[in-house]
């Protein structure tokens, strides 16, 4: 009996350690709830403001409406309308700098008349827009406080990865500092807004994103900064997207330094690939773009790139086509540089590319090549020889028969008001706009002939 009884003692002490091991964890037990989603919150939290603006009745269609809806901005509002009509809207931001400066969506501040940021102490301020970019939907405004505040530095996003988790954390529907949790479903991600703006190099997540949300940051589980939260598609469910902050970081300092995003250019003209050109070079693959012209002394010009040969890869990827090659252009500022591979005599090349501004020939020089013809600003001896009636516009000098213009008729003397949703009012418009244009298979111009106004569609 007594190795039973020896026996029995040792279960019985046993079972009293391990039941008296298993009551309530009261000192230890805030350690093993504080995860890493918890300590990024705490970390990044104090960083994050909420803003809402004032805006004037506006004509500008927004292109993000049919991802948001103004449906649901008004819904909030409705009983906060004033009777001047000013709209209401609300968004978020990031504080990236103690000194005041906050990161947000060009659509949050777009047309804003006031700007009113709060933060998570409920404090104040008056902000004012430093600069804003409609191309990259990205702003920065700047609040004035008298000591340093909270702030974010901008992390990386180069190294992202699918399924990695992701906190976005903003004011949906004025509810502020919402925190939402997901992981990175894709990366690169290109969305069309309407008919002409087109967004690339999104980050899609699953994370909630709703109105409210947008210029807000998303954070790795580190709390790292690595995107700013922007549109949703209305309609859809458990989708969002965010800008990735290396791409921001570049957008942001052109806009503290000069206001605006100085863009560049790569000075070639480009066409899309076709079968039988992808036959003619022995390719047995469809991504790629033709160079048709290279403009003299262009990065493209001093990187030896010459007419027929294929551009193929920027940074390592594959040109889908000719909107592809000009969104990867356009992602590029002034003095960036970047590695492009391209086709030349049989051979693939390597080279560094190094944006430059773009010159005011070239606007003239895509003109007459593109389009195929000349213009002048209306003056009073255009006027009367071409019996002119408008006051604003670019006159045609000359016009090549050729061309995509003299092909649907448009002749010397025509007035151009508009080339696709840009008004034209004097040849610095128009050599902005056709600049723009190039990135497009078509072009439309509204044309004016003595009384008669019509809209021609050109394809060069």
């Amino acid at each position: 009996m007594r190795p039973r009884l020896f026996l029995s003692f040792h279960i019985f002490l046993g079972l009293t350690v391990f039941l008296g091991g298993a009551g309530p964890l009261t000192a230890h037990e805030p350690d093993l709830r504080r995860t890493p989603i918890v300590a990024a919150v705490q970390k990044v939290g104090p960083a994050v403001v909420n803003i809402f603006t004032e805006e004037a009745p506006r004509n500008r269609k927004n292109p993000f409406r049919q991802f948001f809806g103004d449906r649901l901005f008004e819904q909030f509002f409705k009983d906060y309308q004033p009777f001047d009509s000013k709209r209401r809207s609300l968004g978020s931001g990031i504080i990236i700098d103690p000194k005041g400066y906050i990161l947000t969506n060009e659509h949050v501040v777009a047309k804003a008349v006031r700007v009113k940021v709060t933060l998570i102490d409920n404090r104040e301020f008056e902000g004012r827009v430093v600069g804003a970019d409609i191309k990259t939907d990205l702003a920065v405004i700047k609040i004035d406080s008298k000591a340093p505040l909270p702030f974010v530095e901008m992390g990386r996003s180069k190294d992202l990865m699918i399924g990695e988790t992701v906190l976005a954390i903003g004011n949906p529907f004025g509810l502020k500092h919402t925190v939402t949790t997901g992981i990175i479903s894709a990366l690169d991600r290109t969305i069309r807004a309407g008919k002409q703006q087109v967004y690339s190099d999104f980050i899609q997540v699953d994370a909630s994103i709703n109105p409210g949300n947008s210029g807000g940051p998303l954070l790795n589980i580190n709390g790292s900064l690595i995107g700013i939260n922007t549109a949703i598609f209305q309609d859809a469910q458990g989708i969002g997207f965010a800008i990735p902050i290396d791409k921001a970081r570049r957008i942001v300092n052109d806009l503290l330094q000069y206001g605006k995003v100085r863009r560049g250019w790569l000075g070639v003209s480009v066409h899309d690939l076709t079968p039988n050109v992808a036959r003619h070079f022995g390719l047995d693959h469809m991504y790629g773009v033709l160079v048709t012209n290279v403009f003299r002394k262009s990065p493209a010009f001093k990187a030896g790139i010459k007419p027929g040969d294929l551009l193929l890869t920027i940074e390592g990827h594959e040109l889908e086509d000719k909107s592809d090659y000009f969104r990867k252009v356009a992602s590029y500022t002034i003095d960036d540089s970047f590695w492009l591979t391209y086709w030349h005599d049989k051979h693939i090349l390597r080279v560094q590319i190094h944006i430059s501004p773009v010159p005011a020939s070239a606007a003239r020089e895509m003109a007459k090549q593109w389009l195929g013809v000349t213009v002048r600003d209306i003056d009073w001896k255009l006027a009367k020889r071409y019996r002119i009636m408008a006051r604003s516009g670019v006159v045609v000098m000359t016009v090549n028969p050729k061309s995509a213009s003299g092909k649907v008729g448009i002749r010397p003397g025509d007035i151009i008001r508009q080339m696709n949703d840009t008004r034209i009012k004097k040849a610095s418009d128009f050599n902005t706009a056709i600049l723009e244009a190039g990135k497009l298979s078509s072009v439309l111009l509204l044309v004016q002939r003595g009384r008669n106004s019509y809209y021609v569609t050109l394809e060069p």
